[in-house]
């Protein structure tokens, strides 16, 4: 591993680092890091990470995992989407990745609401939506989702200890999404 660079970095850090093009592309050639995406390269001596995510975490502001995706990462779905939900706050520059996204537009106000970090490798992460907001998310946007992964949802996040108040409290930032969950809540409970 070059001790100049992190695990993942892009074209511009390792020419500020001194690394020439020539190098780099010795380094792709011996095998010793690989192409992530146009101009995001990682060391193949890394620990294992998902490269999607990482491309999106390095190319995207405050890209946050939503809907489906962040669903499934809950294990409330047993849905495998085919293109990665990501959210970012409304008037952000989607930028353009090699990965399947589905870019969604979150108001500002309420965009870190429910949102936690994770780490994706050593440099980078993402934002997920917990589950509490991804159950919110879910009614709120159902005609995307689907009202039957939302009702699923839910009822495995009760099933797993979630607490209706919770949700409830949450609606209370989406009034949209209010009466479509408290009807569900009603029915589960």
């Amino acid at each position: 591993m070059d001790l100049r660079l992190q695990g993942t970095f892009t074209a511009a850090e390792a020419a500020s680092n001194g690394m020439s093009r020539r190098e780099l592309q010795r380094m792709l050639t011996e095998g010793k890091i690989e192409r992530i995406s146009w101009g995001l390269y990682r060391h193949t001596d890394e620990e294992p990470a998902d490269n999607d995510l990482i491309e999106i975490a390095a190319k995207a502001h405050q890209p946050t995992l939503c809907l489906v995706s962040a669903l499934a990462r809950h294990e409330l779905t047993d849905i495998i989407p085919p293109a990665h939900d990501v959210a970012l706050p409304r008037g952000t520059w989607r930028p353009r990745v090699s990965t399947p996204v589905h870019w969604h537009s979150f108001d500002a106000a309420t965009f870190d609401i429910g949102r936690d970090e994770c780490p994706v490798d050593d440099t980078h992460s993402i934002g997920v939506y917990n589950a509490p907001r991804s159950v919110v998310d879910a009614y709120r946007l159902r005609r995307e989702v689907g009202l039957d992964i939302a009702s699923e949802a839910l009822r495995r996040w009760l099933r797993h200890g979630g607490e209706p108040a919770e949700v409830m409290r949450i609606t209370n930032s989406f009034p949209a999404a209010k009466p479509a969950v408290l009807n569900a809540l009603r029915i589960l409970l």
